[in-house]
């Protein structure tokens, strides 16, 4: 079986490369819990001073797969499922201990994205692009993203990104707006991604937050949108939504699920 995520240290600095090419390292249940074990072993390892999160070429990651992740169940529970699931991804994040630079080598999705602001810092690749559809999937922002994406990027682009424009920047544009700190070409990502968590070791650098945010702060926005999420996904926006994506995939017995879900809204909707 091929190993989700593959693990080298050198000089202090870990690299973890999300390895599932064939399904554009997306985070279902199983690559969620292999990032997650890895990040914590890095975190608890006392060779490894600073880590590299990176994906197996072409793309960063995909973001979380919603098919592999969500199962249908009482509403209540689901709805308790999405803001546990949820806040926990993204405090693996905001809790890890050791400065962690993510390496953007192609285009990162949702989740990805948003955790990535939570990181250190971020160098990308020139094959790199961002994307953070939440608005046309009709649900809300993630992964602090409300707080640390008008703080770093600007309320313009914020909206941009995070609004129904659904703006998807290149690195180039990334860099312009200040989400990415470098970017590089593509054959020599990894090579600076090593030089400048070779710096940091180096340095002693302790775990930092951008935007001058605090872990306390992020903790809780975190919570707060995890709820906020959870809503969304129960709400007809978003059922109607996945309806149309799924429908214009042909994916046919996923999207009979969601319509059936959304005629019988009105009901099941009491049991919240």
């Amino acid at each position: 079986m091929t190993k989700l995520v593959l693990r080298e240290t050198t000089d202090g600095v870990t690299t973890l490369t999300m390895n599932n090419p064939s399904k554009l390292n997306g985070w279902t249940q199983k690559m969620l819990a292999a990032v997650t074990d890895a990040l914590k072993q890095a975190g608890e390892d006392d060779a490894t001073r600073a880590v590299i999160l990176t994906g197996a070429d072409p793309y960063y990651c995909a973001g979380v797969n919603l098919g592999a992740t969500i199962r249908p169940m009482h509403p209540a529970k689901l709805h308790a499922f999405i803001v546990e699931h949820n806040q926990a991804l993204f405090e693996t994040f905001i809790r890890f201990p050791k400065p962690i630079l993510i390496a953007a080598n192609g285009p990162a999705i949702g989740a990805c994205v948003t955790s990535a602001t939570l990181c250190d810092a971020i160098i990308a690749s020139e094959r790199a692009t961002f994307s953070t559809p939440f608005a046309t999937l009709g649900i809300t922002p993630e992964g602090c993203s409300s707080v640390m994406f008008p703080r770093l990027l600007g309320d313009e682009a914020a909206q941009r990104m995070l609004g129904p424009e659904a703006w998807k920047p290149t690195a180039a544009e990334a860099l312009e707006i200040g989400l990415v700190q470098w970017v590089v070409p593509h054959e020599e990502l990894m090579a600076e991604a090593q030089r400048i968590a070779r710096g940091w070791v180096e340095d002693g650098a302790e775990r930092t937050y951008r935007g001058d945010a605090t872990r306390e702060e992020l903790e809780r926005v975190n919570a707060e949108e995890s709820r906020q999420l959870a809503d969304a996904f129960l709400s007809p926006a978003f059922l109607e939504g996945q309806l149309r994506f799924l429908w214009g995939k042909k994916k046919l017995r996923a999207s009979a699920l969601f319509l059936t879900a959304r005629l019988t809204h009105p009901l099941w909707s009491r049991l919240l």
